[in-house]
């Protein structure tokens, strides 16, 4: 594995989760099997998620949208944090679930903005200063 791929992960990975508390995917997958771990991370923080097709808030605001009509909570959570970090406004995150109302359903587009309420409650950005 190259040098550039790792430096790509690293780079990529403080600029999504700089500041998460939740427990991140790769700490779980290395409690399991740290070789595997270090593949998952490489490829999808490194390659995935490091590619410059689409701007990050981009990518974020796509990985809400699906992780909500999937009813992922907990990814979720960690995404509504990482879409935070790379600048993605309350307002867009939340007009994202929004959207998806019509494909999961409202069930799923009420837990994701409870999901998005808590992370925002715990980073003292809540109530929304422009609703």
């Amino acid at each position: 594995m190259g040098r550039d791929i790792v430096e790509k992960t690293k780079k990529t990975a403080a600029l999504y989760f700089e500041g998460v508390t939740d427990e991140r995917p790769f700490d779980l997958w290395r409690s399991f099997d740290k070789d595997l771990a270090r593949d998952f991370s490489l490829f999808i923080t490194g390659q995935m998620y490091a590619r410059e097709k689409i701007p990050h808030p981009t990518r974020q605001l796509v990985t809400v949208a699906a992780l909500t009509v999937l009813s992922r909570l907990e990814e979720l959570r960690l995404h509504i944090q990482a879409a935070l970090n790379v600048g993605c406004s309350p307002g867009e995150i939340a007009e994202v679930i929004f959207q998806t109302a019509i494909y999961g359903g409202v069930p799923a587009t009420n837990a994701a903005l409870k999901t998005l309420r808590s992370v925002l409650e715990e980073r003292g950005q809540w109530p929304l200063a422009d609703v």
